[in-house]
């Protein structure tokens, strides 16, 4: 992980391509249907190069960012649109098993990454419950999961990955067996898929009731001219209306890349 990070992969992915900008789009929208109003305090937790930190920042938000990568923390740091200066954000090394955060002192939690990077489901449970722990009571936790049928539909089918790496194909059946991705070559991407009544399962355990649960991009992503469409207004719309109306659809909740669970502390 620590290796595919420091390449400085993450900066641009949510703004790079169609899909990246889908699921950028999607994940604010569902956010914000839970954030209390600005100015209230969020913790963004494994927050990396700081993209979600910067747009809660200039929604009046103050932000609490964690990440146990230093590239993405000095990223952070070095942000130039006033920000950290106006002490809106506040950047530091953490790991989102032990959060240096007192208890219930911020308003709401995103743990948009550490979900996927932590391959024992104990280390998922104790993210989790040190989310509960630090957010204030009903505050919400949003909790981001790769899909477990990601690795086929994204890398395969979509990115076509096996013409850069050929061992990708033989490596499907142990991902959507075991849900762990290894990484295909140096500095490749790496983590944990989940099933989406596994990662309900796993708010539970850490002490949330009935975490709310959507699919953030549906099919959406695997369009061919996704790039196009999400640069045009009107496609655009249809494009974002349509992960809108597919996400709570049960025989389709594993289908897009990501997954977005909500729970109350």
């Amino acid at each position: 992980m620590q290796e595919h990070y420091d390449r400085g992969v993450e900066a641009e992915r949510l703004s790079l391509t169609g899909a990246g900008k889908l699921e950028f789009e999607r994940t604010k929208e569902i956010v914000l249907r839970h954030l209390p109003p600005p100015p209230a305090t969020v913790a963004d937790i494994g927050g990396g190069p700081g993209r979600y930190s910067r747009w809660l920042a200039g929604l009046g938000y103050r932000v609490l960012h964690r990440d146990i990568v230093p590239l993405h923390v000095e990223a952070v740091r070095a942000t130039d649109d006033g920000s950290l200066q106006s002490g809106l954000i506040e950047s530091r090394v953490g790991d989102a098993r032990a959060l240096d955060l007192a208890d219930a002192s911020v308003a709401a939690v995103l743990l948009l990454g550490p979900l996927y990077h932590l391959v024992r489901r104990a280390d998922r449970v104790q993210a989790l419950r040190e989310a509960h722990r630090v957010v204030r009571p009903g505050g919400p936790v949003f909790g981001a999961a790769i899909s477990r049928w990601a690795a086929r539909l994204d890398g395969i089918l979509r990115q076509r990955i096996y013409e850069k790496y050929a061992n990708a194909e033989q490596l499907i059946a142990h991902v959507e067996g075991t849900g762990v991705l290894p990484p295909l070559g140096p500095g490749s991407f790496c983590g944990y898929t989940h099933r989406p009544g596994q990662l309900r399962a796993e708010f539970a355990s850490a002490g949330f009731a009935g975490a709310d649960l959507v699919c953030v991009e549906g099919a959406a992503y695997l369009i061919g001219d996704l790039d196009v469409r999400m640069a045009d207004e009107r496609e655009r719309q249809i494009v974002l209306e349509t992960s809108r109306a597919l996400e709570r659809v049960p025989e389709l909740m594993g289908l897009g890349s990501h997954l977005l669970a909500t729970g109350h502390g």
